[in-house]
């Protein structure tokens, strides 16, 4: 893939002006926290027909799976072993795979120009959350949470950060799962969590609580659907945030929430897929292969705002279009743009080959894509001067947006660690 389609650009457009209708117009209230993001991505996934296309996709794939469950129950057709292990493959699908690997990212780029706690928001509930579902859950499980998720009906949140376990997030995580009898008592607490106020699905990660002499760090990590409103579940009001205003971000609190099997994804302790790590390193891939295309939407509206500004501001009685230094700004964000559509299009040539990158390849799409776009926005509202400072002209909310993606989805720094090792095969 080396360019958009003649379709891809049709839906950019049609996506483009939804956007310039129903959102441009809310930025303030999605900024200043007046306005949750949900009821505007449902509305954007009933104009495109998105919520139905999830729908019938959850549909065909659950009847597929019954149909192979009983084949399995009559002794007409093996178990199938690889089941567990095609879950990154299985990933894409609940967060715009299946063959709209396009639409997902140019919905990305296109969202994350405007308002990037949107697409957050609904990136964490449909590529986190409902994805972690559908690729560990059973077929019960499946059943239950999968066909309000996809659909943006409900939300979903994806617990992992706690307050001492950033970057260090399996080794440092102190929220626990203890057996008690048939069922789990869950405590602890966790931190950023996207949608964490609203959630009505919550994607939790624990520690085993064994007594067989295990270290912490080492202990197994289990997975686990809770639902709002569970006794000793509490969702606290949304933070206080340097950018992504307009996803809410919030911290969870567990007090003895018991837990019955059924919540523990795949209702077993001992996942063909592997433990909980396992399952959160495939959400980092998708995750960080995100990021290249959040990035590329503050990059096109940067460029787009800077062209404009640089063409209608004078200045000693010339546009500064006309000074080389202004020049040289807008030409170093046309070779960012080059550069990070040409990761997002070797992203959707893989999601349409069925295959995942690898950690290392996730973490330096996500490294290189966040630092250009950090970069063109700072620039752009040093092009933009005192103006640039201010609100209304829009920049300073991109500039506060794209550095959130060096933190966002693991530190630059941890992906460095994860390219490095990468290549030295460690």
């Amino acid at each position: 893939m080396i360019e958009w389609s003649e379709t891809d650009l049709m839906m950019r457009d049609a996506i483009r002006e939804f956007i310039n209708k129903e959102v441009r117009p809310h930025v303030d209230e999605l900024e200043h926290g007046d306005m949750p993001p949900y009821d505007l991505l449902r509305k954007l996934f009933t104009s495109f027909g998105i919520d139905v296309m999830a729908r019938e996709t959850v549909t065909k794939m659950l009847d597929k799976q019954r149909a192979r469950e009983a084949a399995v129950a009559a002794g007409e057709a093996p178990p199938d072993k690889d089941a567990n292990k095609k879950s990154g493959e299985r990933r894409s699908s609940a967060g715009f795979g299946g063959g709209q690997e396009s639409l997902g990212a140019i919905l990305c780029s296109e969202l994350c120009g405007v308002s990037m706690g949107m697409f957050a928001a609904m990136g964490v509930s449909l590529g986190l959350g409902a994805a972690t579902i559908q690729a560990r859950g059973t077929l019960e499980q499946k059943e239950r949470w999968l066909p309000p998720l996809v659909t943006m009906e409900k939300v979903a949140a994806w617990a992992l950060t706690e307050p001492d376990s950033g970057s260090d997030a399996f080794g440092g995580m102190k929220t626990t799962v203890k057996r008690d009898g048939d069922d789990y008592l869950l405590n602890g607490q966790k931190t950023f969590i996207t949608n964490g106020p609203y959630a009505d699905t919550v994607i939790v990660y624990a520690k085993l609580d064994e007594k067989d002499g295990t270290p912490p760090r080492d202990r197994k990590v289990l997975t686990f659907v809770l639902d709002k409103g569970m006794e000793g579940f509490t969702q606290s009001r949304p933070m206080r945030k340097m950018g992504l205003h307009s996803s809410p971000t919030g911290e969870l609190f567990f007090d003895n929430v018991r837990l019955g099997r059924d919540r523990l994804l795949g209702e077993t302790e001992n996942h063909e897929g592997g433990d909980g790590r396992q399952s959160a390193k495939e959400g980092f891939v998708v995750e960080r292969m995100g990021v290249a295309a959040m990035a590329l939407g503050v990059i096109n509206e940067c460029r787009r705002l800077c062209i404009e500004y640089a063409k209608d501001r004078k200045l000693w009685g010339t546009p500064i279009a006309d000074l080389q230094l202004i020049q040289l700004k807008l030409a170093k964000m046309e070779v960012a743009r080059v550069n990070v559509q040409n990761m997002v299009f070797q992203g959707i040539e893989m999601g349409r080959a069925g295959k995942m990158p690898s950690l290392a390849e996730a973490s330096a799409m996500k490294w290189y894509a966040s630092e250009t776009a950090t970069e063109v926005a700072m620039d752009a509202v040093q092009l933009f001067g005192g103006n640039g400072y201010m609100s209304e002209y829009r920049v300073e909310q991109l500039a506060r947006d794209a550095k959130s993606l060096m933190i966002y989805a693991g530190s630059n720094e941890v992906q460095i660690t994860h390219v490095a090792k990468g290549l030295l095969g460690k």
